[in-house]
């Protein structure tokens, strides 16, 4: 059954050019559990809908071909009222579906060189790509552009992040198929960045 998230806030909050001036990448985090608000909120501006027509998305991408799936690790006690496990990210649903039950924190943090901030953030955002959804319109040159994509919703994870009051830190070491097989996922699936978020040590 699906985990329909808060509806996230498109007004007001912290001013962009304060967001900007704060934005740090946090390693230390503590196990404080953030709230299905600020989840919310996240996920959105990595690549909510910003329209109620669901044409356009919080980041631009290369011909609409948006090739970024998003899945969210969740420790025990992580998320306000969300169990520890793996979620997929539906973002025309605005929800979460669980993938997988259990807290693979640290088996992820091993899959990435053991960075502790995986572990001991509430939750980390770990964001693949299907590559093949934008190579079919532009062929090789396409996987540049996913790459160029990936870029544009890890800074605005940083920057929803710093808006409140949380940390983040892009991580783009990894094992990717080590990765890939904690996560439980299919090949097509290509991890690009592991995101850690919750409130600064």
């Amino acid at each position: 059954m699906p985990i329909h998230l808060p509806s996230p806030s498109q007004k007001g909050g912290m001013p962009l050019a304060e967001a900007i001036a704060r934005r740090r990448s946090i390693r230390g985090f503590t196990p404080q559990p953030i709230s299905q608000l600020q989840l919310s909120q996240i996920l959105w501006a990595a690549q909510g809908i910003t329209d109620t027509w669901g044409r356009y998305r919080a980041v631009p991408s290369a011909g609409a071909t948006y090739p970024l799936e998003i899945f969210v690790v969740c420790g025990k006690n992580g998320v306000e009222g969300i169990d520890a496990g793996i979620y997929q990210y539906n973002i025309a649903r605005h929800s979460l579906t669980l993938h997988y039950e259990g807290d693979v924190r640290l088996a992820l943090a091993g899959a990435a060189l053991g960075e502790e901030g995986i572990y001991e953030a509430p939750v980390d955002i770990v964001i693949c790509a299907i590559f093949e959804r934008t190579t079919l319109d532009y062929g090789s040159r396409g996987e540049r552009y996913v790459h160029i994509e990936v870029g544009h919703a890890g800074q605005n994870i940083y920057l929803q992040a710093a808006a409140l009051g949380l940390a983040t830190v892009a991580i783009g070491a990894f094992n990717d198929e080590q990765v890939r097989e904690v996560l439980r996922l299919d090949k097509q699936y290509k991890p690009l960045y592991i995101m850690p978020v919750g409130k600064p040590a």
